[in-house]
């Protein structure tokens, strides 16, 4: 420090703290900028991945499960189903997998979506229900599984537009050829449907009996 320099030890000290502060506030903006960009651009992604890919032949059309009310589908579920009945029966697939458990040891969300197509005319040795899964992240390690079992290659999988790009980016990671495509508008996932799912869950005994179909191989 000079001599002579007036207060300088503690001029020099406070000019220091502003920059330290100055410092911070800088890499809070900078950080506050990286999370608004990461954050728009993961909404672009997953509403573009809303509108789904143009569709192909696949193996199987995968329904990705939703809320069911003791056996019956919510407006949700039916609309994904519906979806996929429309799909098998304009050709795009032979084989209909129903994904989703639920808590209920009496129904499932999987059980539903069979029960469902059945009464559509869906041949039984065509549906492949999975019973088991309590969420997206499991529905795919399931799914997986049966695609290995059956030898089934590609796969149509249905569900809501917000829903696809997570199952998307779950099936790459379990290995799966997967193209999704989205139920018809018209019906949200209402809160009443979220609480009945979790109410399920949290009521169903851990010991109590749960239905599950195994999977059939596909000829």
């Amino acid at each position: 420090m000079p001599s002579g320099f007036a207060g300088g030890p503690r001029l020099w000290e406070g000019n220091g703290m502003v920059r330290w502060k100055l410092a911070i506030v800088l890499l809070l903006l900078i950080a506050a900028t990286a999370a608004t960009v990461w954050c728009w651009t993961l909404f672009w992604k997953i509403n573009r991945a809303s509108a789904g890919q143009p569709l192909q032949q696949a193996d199987a059309i995968a329904v990705f499960g939703a809320a069911e009310y003791r056996g019956r589908p919510s407006p949700v579920l039916n609309a994904r189903l519906e979806r996929a009945l429309d799909l098998y029966r304009r050709g795009y697939a032979p084989i209909i997998i129903t994904l989703g458990g639920g808590g209920d040891p009496q129904y499932s969300e999987g059980g539903v979506g069979r029960n469902f197509l059945l009464a559509h005319g869906v041949p039984d040795d065509r549906i492949i229900a999975e019973t088991q899964s309590s969420d997206t992240e499991e529905s795919i390690q399931r799914l997986a599984a049966i695609a290995r079992e059956n030898n089934l290659q590609t796969i149509l999988a249905v569900s809501d537009g917000t829903h696809l790009f997570r199952i998307a980016a779950l099936a790459r990671a379990a290995g799966l050829n997967v193209r999704v495509t989205p139920r018809e508008t018209g019906h949200s996932i209402s809160g009443s449907d979220i609480a009945y799912r979790s109410q399920a869950k949290l009521m169903a005994s851990p010991s109590a009996p749960r239905r599950a179909v195994r999977p059939i191989r596909c000829t």
